[in-house]
């Protein structure tokens, strides 16, 4: 008899590729286990797992076949990935840190349905597993950088970032990329946006060696973000007046403030991922006040003892003077929200821009995507979601519950990845004779 064959095509993509997953030569018509075990640069194991039937050749086909149950139900051809889950910790959260390196995922078949549970998400994370026979593995390679792409340190004018160029002289349109109040530097959203022909500059504002202290305070200021950009447009294979600003969290803030308040510069269009209409915040030319704790009376807890922080960015909760300046916006806005997001008002400070730009006659430049079901976390597509995680940046480690159902949440991110990408793409590139990047 042969024996089973797993494939996974391509083994070696990009993290936003869809993979076809394929099982030839079972037994016919018997339950099968499909896993996916994948160890994070901490060491960490996570673990998903779908239970399967093989048809009457013998074969299961991801991307035709409906799970049965374990990690996920369904048909989902990418649901090994975005169910991922760490086993024997809770709060953990799957980030990659280097991004001159894959995710190495591997993909087993397991004789039987193996695994149970009762969770509407899942194994419960540390569940083990009741080990039967693996039949055929196979690994699969994940990237943020495709090949060709380069990474480049900057510091400079104070500046603290790493820019990723795509393969190729350019010139190229390129985006300043701002994450949120977690600090570092995060670097591969930016690896990503460059393999898709945008130059990209991953930029730190806090939580940051080489930038001022205290550490987990932003210590720099609307100057700091305008020499960015600065930056940013005059590098020689930027092609000026084609910088986008991309940000979630308090980076969406960010973008939005660039936007809105920095006179001295011009994003030509800006993205905001869960982002805010306002906070209570003081920002001067060189640094900003420590709003966390300015703001900690509209914290709240659910039943659990996870810290939801919302309350800090209603609108009802911001008085007019720390709101942003709507009405100054000029350029083209695109704002993406998640109807379960528990750590910012999301859909409230959509609802609020649109109302202000509706008033002023700028309701055009506005873009709006809401999606149900869906957390603040929204990350490329096939990232497992993290409902609640440890934050360790104000005042000690904490658990924010950061919202968001697995399925629901996971096709909220291969969307929002799309439309961001095309938005981008319309925005930067329009009546430009860019030479035309495809990524396989």
């Amino acid at each position: 008899r042969t024996a089973p064959l797993l494939t996974a095509t391509p083994s070696r993509a990009l993290v936003d590729q869809p993979i076809e997953m394929r099982i030839q030569y079972l037994p016919l018509d018997k339950p099968f286990t499909v896993r996916a075990r994948l160890r994070s640069e901490d060491g960490e194991l996570w673990e998903a797992f779908s239970h399967y039937r093989s048809d009457q050749k013998g074969t299961v086909i991801l991307s035709r076949d409906q799970s049965l149950g374990g990690s996920y139900s369904g048909l989902e051809p990418m649901g090994l990935f975005w169910s991922l889950q760490p086993r024997g910790q809770r709060g953990l959260r799957l980030r990659k840190k280097n991004a001159d390196t894959p995710f190495t995922v591997e993909i087993s078949v397991i004789n039987g349905h193996v695994g149970s549970s009762d969770s509407p998400e899942g194994c419960h994370v540390g569940q083990e597993l009741q080990e039967g026979a693996v039949l055929a593995a196979v690994n699969v390679e994940r990237w943020y950088m495709a090949p060709g792409v380069r990474r480049v340190e900057v510091r400079e004018q104070g500046v603290v970032g790493t820019l990723f160029l795509p393969a190729g002289p350019g010139p190229f349109p390129a985006v300043l990329d701002i994450w949120g109040m977690g600090g570092g530097l995060n670097e591969y959203r930016s690896a990503l946006l460059a393999s898709h022909g945008f130059i990209s500059l991953a930029l730190a504002y806090c939580g940051h060696k080489e930038l001022p202290e205290p550490l987990h305070t932003v210590n720099v200021g609307d100057q700091y973000f305008e020499t960015a950009m600065g930056l940013l447009d005059s590098h020689p294979q930027v092609c000026a007046g084609r910088v986008g600003v991309l940000g979630r969290c308090f980076g969406g803030y960010l973008a939005l403030r660039i936007a809105m308040e920095m006179p001295n510069v011009n994003p030509r269009c800006v993205v905001g991922i869960s982002a805010s209409a306002g906070l209570k915040i003081n920002v001067t030319k060189e640094r900003m006040n420590d709003f966390m704790k300015e703001n900690q009376k509209f914290w709240c807890s659910n039943e659990q003892g996870y810290i939801i922080f919302r309350g800090m960015s209603l609108p009802s909760n911001v008085p007019p003077e720390y709101k942003l300046k709507v009405e100054s916006l000029h350029c083209p806005l695109l704002l993406i929200a998640g109807e379960d997001d528990q750590a910012v008002a999301a859909i409230e400070s959509v609802d609020e821009i649109e109302e202000r730009l509706e008033a002023v006659g700028k309701s055009g430049l506005l873009t709006r995507i809401q999606y149900p079901g869906t957390g603040h976390l929204i990350e490329p597509p096939y990232s497992p979601n993290a409902r609640a995680t440890l934050f360790g940046t104000y005042p000690k480690k904490m658990m924010p519950l950061w919202g968001g159902q697995l399925q629901p949440h996971a096709v909220a991110q291969e969307d929002a990845w799309k439309r961001t990408l095309g938005f981008l793409d319309h925005h930067l590139r329009a009546d430009y004779p860019f030479v035309s990047i495809l990524v396989n």
